[in-house]
């Protein structure tokens, strides 16, 4: 399994929105790309598929930008995966070969796994790492 960097992206782009949230203020498309090192176009299309799937909200002109949909803690790994990539973990055919159905019943558990561990985790918890990182101990 490979996560694509569309879904990297788009999560360190929702980590710089989470930043933001609760703020007057709406994040715009520069500084988002500037602070997260996305090239601006790219960056235009993820922020769509994000708004289309509901996880951000935008507005245009002078005063516009982008902001969270929702309060980080309310919005997952999960969520920004599913948005941006579809499933997860896509599982092909079980009727083909003696053991595909052994075979996909594995895949099955790992799929579940997978998702399970991907709910634990919200942008509040990768702001708060985030920040952690950034905290120097003398």
């Amino acid at each position: 399994m490979k996560l694509s960097v569309k879904v990297e992206y788009a999560c360190r782009v929702l980590v710089q929105l989470a930043r933001g949230y609760g703020k007057k203020e709406l994040a715009h498309i520069e500084d988002l790309a500037r602070a997260e090192r996305i090239p601006a176009n790219y960056l235009a299309q993820i922020l769509a598929d994000l708004r289309n799937g509901g996880l951000i909200t935008s507005r245009r002109g002078k005063q516009g930008g982008y902001a969270l949909a929702r309060k980080p803690d309310e919005i997952t790994v999960f969520d920004i995966i599913k948005t941006i990539d579809g499933e997860l973990l896509a599982l092909g055919p079980v009727n083909e070969g003696q053991s595909s159905r052994a075979v996909h019943q594995i895949w099955e558990e790992i799929r579940k796994v997978l998702e399970a561990k991907t709910r634990e985790y919200s942008l509040e918890v990768l702001l708060l790492r985030d920040s952690d990182e950034r905290m120097y101990y003398i």
